[in-house]
């Protein structure tokens, strides 16, 4: 007897699954401190959707989009800070945090989620990525700059995001998620 086996390997990168960005979504990705991330995300909205990205430092804006319009996204930069939004409210279905909180001190984690709530649609939701658990001789070594997952999950609530949850914590990357208020 033949037996089917369902595919545990995702058949896109898992930070598209995880996101679960679509093809036309108007997105807004806040940071660019992993270029890949974008790089993958960009790809994802297509030519009827709309990606851009925020970022305070210039520099890591060049390399990002560099890296996203080589990998042939389309995203639309602004280099400015990631607490002032230069968008009107509702603009986005979707806000994703790359890698962004741990970088940031304190307060202006709360006031970064805060402004992706802002100009996030009613139902949108916000995704937070950011590094992980790590396995083997990494994990013993420390993670670096990381923040846990309820940390996170705080944070988001705390910004006014409800069912809010963690994804996943897999391949030495957290996801967590929350949706905004309609």
């Amino acid at each position: 007897m033949l037996k089917l086996r369902k595919s545990t390997t995702p058949s896109e990168p898992l930070i598209i699954v995880m996101a679960a960005v679509r093809m036309g979504d108007r997105l807004l990705v806040l940071g660019a401190d992993a270029p890949k991330v974008l790089a993958q995300l960009a790809l994802k909205p297509g030519l009827t959707g709309r990606t851009c990205m925020v970022d305070d430092d210039e520099a890591r804006v060049q390399r990002a989009v560099s890296l996203a319009e080589s990998e042939g996204g389309l995203v639309e930069p602004q280099t400015v800070s990631v607490t002032s939004l230069p968008y009107e409210a509702g603009s986005f279905d979707i806000a994703v945090v790359n890698h962004l909180l741990p970088r940031l001190d304190t307060g202006r984690r709360g006031q970064c989620l805060a402004e992706a709530a802002r100009v996030l649609r009613g139902g949108g939701r916000c995704v937070v990525i950011q590094p992980g658990r790590r396995n083997g001789i990494a994990g013993l070594l420390g993670s670096g700059s990381s923040m846990a997952a309820s940390e996170v999950e705080a944070l988001l609530t705390a910004a006014g995001f409800r069912a809010v949850h963690t994804l996943a914590d897999r391949q030495g990357l957290l996801f967590v998620e929350g949706a905004r208020s309609t």
